[in-house]
């Protein structure tokens, strides 16, 4: 059921954002002249995936997690993209495609080891990566992996179509602040 109101969702989203997806994908041009971010990312039953995102960084920031990397990476667009969640609207197409879920444990890199081992041991990997979620919502982040991995396997216990679209709310009102960026 979730499946499929994922679907529908995300293409209802990817029609109606569409204007919003090119004037964001053209003001990228001018920002770092490469507005879309690909980066290859733990996927349900740990497959990798290419996930799409808005960049928000300069192009030659490090792969790394996002509380790992440096603030001074951010550019001018990619902080207002971030502070609204504008970054993520492309990952709607990775929804659309079934590699990822409205709602979900964040997916993560393959060199987050830690993070990894504490959500493999809790079956979190069962379920597709998703663009929010219970963990999302209460700001805890990847740099905090033992205790994302019990809240994402603790949504993931409890996940109904009511709290699925609890998170969604929470996730458009603003609550939530993402990922953090070590500070200078």
């Amino acid at each position: 059921m979730l499946r499929l109101v994922d679907i529908i969702l995300s293409l209802i989203g990817l029609l109606v954002g569409a204007p919003i997806l090119l004037v964001i994908y053209v003001a990228g041009l001018f920002d770092t002249g490469s507005p879309i971010f690909r980066q290859e990312r733990v996927g349900r039953n740990q497959k990798p995936f290419i996930l799409v995102k808005f960049r928000t960084m300069r192009p030659n920031t490090a792969s790394v997690a996002s509380h790992l990397a440096d603030a001074s990476a951010i550019t001018a667009l990619g902080t207002f993209l971030r502070r609204s969640k504008l970054d993520e609207l492309p990952q709607l197409w990775n929804v659309l495609k079934g590699e990822m879920s409205l709602v979900g444990p964040r997916p993560c890199l393959f060199n987050q080891t830690e993070l990894r081992s504490e959500r493999a041991s809790r079956a979190v990997f069962n379920a597709r990566p998703g663009i929010t979620g219970l963990a999302q919502v209460n700001n805890i982040d990847m740099s905090m992996p033992k205790l994302l991995a019990e809240t994402d396997a603790l949504m993931l216990q409890k996940l109904t179509l009511t709290s699925y679209f609890k998170y969604i709310f929470m996730t458009i009102g603003g609550k939530g602040a993402g990922d953090r960026v070590r500070r200078k």
